[in-house]
């Protein structure tokens, strides 16, 4: 299938890009989509879309104050967004300055923390902390919101802007299908008989990075690490045993099962990379359903969500929630999807 990444292109009006979270979590809205039918509901009606004996998956990755403001030796300004952590003092970031950094030079970050530039990784600056990276940047850094977000970063968004389930450090975005769960629908999903199962894959900066080629045959991903516990693949084969459903909560959580599925036929436990660009076409031989948010346009999330539903169920789908008015992007509303019959 030959694709053009303006195949994933719509017309968004600004005011739906939510720049807050919905006042409770499992307050925003949902729409289903299953094959051709569309429907509105609450997060809060997840419970009941979902059967007992299916298997919620979770991305319980912790998104990480990556966001430092300083400046260089020569007083220059400069911005750094820890792309990932490396080591105990040392971290891959994007630096933005008006001239490139040089290897050897220094930067004095929030106005305190002497930072060694150690060389240059394709885009990204290898840098050196004086001392542990994820202490010195939960102590100085601010929340890495999207670009997309208007406001600078408030003391709401370092609660928000993480899951309720959130466990290990190292995301610089969060994987924000999983916002909208609170306390009580993860005790209703419980009582339904709904399993919970984890995936950690580390979101980075890449996730905002847009498709640069016309085709899509082209693109390259950014590569990120991701695990799978050896619960988790039991968890699955178990609910595949029993007839159940595996739903995926977010696009990363995808990602980390099909990579795995992909490489072994079947979601394998230990760590390993991906840079899989899932395209439509692609094999889903993991997940039944996916919980996502909506997607920016000519992006490669939402060919990742028309390669799972289906391009045009997924166009119908989009001018719906434009046409009532959801809220998009991170801090917006949510779908839930069933993929397509092949």
């Amino acid at each position: 299938m030959n694709l053009s990444i303006g195949d994933f292109d719509y017309e968004l009006p600004p005011g739906l890009i939510a720049q807050h979270p919905c006042t409770t979590r499992s307050g925003s809205r949902l729409l289903r989509l299953s094959g051709e039918t569309l429907a509105d509901h609450r997060f809060a009606d997840l419970p009941e879309l979902l059967s007992p004996g299916d298997l919620l998956v979770f991305n319980d990755t912790r998104v990480i104050k990556a966001r430092l403001f300083g400046e260089k030796a020569s007083g220059g300004r400069v911005e750094v967004l820890v792309e990932r952590v490396l080591s105990e003092n040392e971290a891959l970031a994007q630096v933005r300055a008006s001239k490139p950094p040089q290897a050897g030079s220094a930067l004095r970050l929030a106005g305190s923390l002497e930072v060694e530039v150690l060389g240059r990784e394709d885009e990204f600056y290898r840098l050196r902390f004086p001392g542990g990276v994820f202490d010195l940047l939960e102590r100085h850094g601010g929340v890495p919101l999207p670009p997309y977000i208007g406001h600078s970063p408030r003391l709401e968004d370092e609660s928000r802007y993480q899951t309720v389930y959130a466990r290990a450090p190292g995301a610089v975005a969060a994987p924000t299908a999983g916002l909208h769960f609170d306390e009580a629908v993860l005790g209703a999903l419980a009582r339904r008989g709904v399993e919970f199962a984890y995936v950690t894959l580390h979101v980075g900066a890449g996730t905002f990075q847009p498709v640069r080629v016309k085709d899509l045959a082209e693109h390259r991903m950014h590569s990120e690490r991701y695990e799978i516990p050896k619960a988790t693949v039991e968890a699955a084969a178990a609910t595949r045993k029993r007839g159940g459903k595996i739903v995926a909560v977010g696009t990363t959580t995808l990602r980390c099962l099909e990579a795995s599925a992909a490489r072994h036929g079947a979601p394998a436990a230990g760590a390993a990379e991906t840079g899989l660009f899932i395209t439509p076409g692609f094999t889903f031989r993991v997940a039944d359903r996916l919980v996502t948010n909506f997607h920016l346009p000519k992006s490669t999330l939402l060919v990742l969500v028309s390669a799972f539903a289906g391009i045009e169920p997924v166009r119908r789908a989009y001018r719906h929630a434009v046409d009532q008015r959801y809220r998009f992007y991170s801090y917006g509303d949510a779908m839930l999807i069933d993929k397509m019959p092949r």
